[in-house]
């Protein structure tokens, strides 16, 4: 199993939006960066765990648990000339962005603002790449150590 972290404006898509879809879960649309794309189609698998952050907003930070409810397929929005996240470059039939679902698991008892992970970075979390200056992907890596510091905060 490999470990994630997911950000979402909660204005746009929150954890409770998230937790709204049920079981089915949600497609992970309009991720338009290649880093991140590659990650969604070549190493996320179902039953990964993810960290779901809440982002620009007036307390950024972890707010709940998610899982990767499915393998990476086409992101239909990138062939839609409607939708938001059109890319007139993407062709069905050679895609160039893909997404994966996710599910909702749980909110956390406590979120973990981003000031307090922060105030890790020298120490554990010092390769998270959340923390890393200038990181601005929506979808990052998250090793096992750093899963369970994060979590361990949870509860402090």
């Amino acid at each position: 199993m490999a470990y994630w972290l997911f950000k979402s404006e909660p204005d746009v898509f929150s954890i409770d939006d998230l937790k709204a879809r049920g079981s089915t879960g949600e497609p992970w649309d309009g991720v338009r960066n290649y880093q991140a794309r590659n990650m969604l189609r070549d190493q996320m698998r179902i039953g990964d765990a993810v960290l779901f952050y809440h982002s620009n907003c007036a307390v950024p930070g972890v707010v709940g648990l998610a899982q990767i409810a499915s393998g990476p397929y086409p992101d239909a929005t990138a062939f839609d000339p409607q939708a938001h996240y059109f890319d007139s470059k993407s062709d069905p039939a050679n895609p160039r962005w893909y997404l994966v679902k996710v599910r909702y698991i749980r909110h956390l008892a406590n979120p973990i603002p981003l000031s307090e992970i922060k105030t890790h970075a020298a120490g554990p979390l010092a390769d998270l790449p959340l923390v890393r200056r200038g990181n601005r992907l929506s979808v990052m890596p998250v090793t096992p150590t750093q899963w369970d510091y994060i979590l361990r905060l949870e509860h402090p």
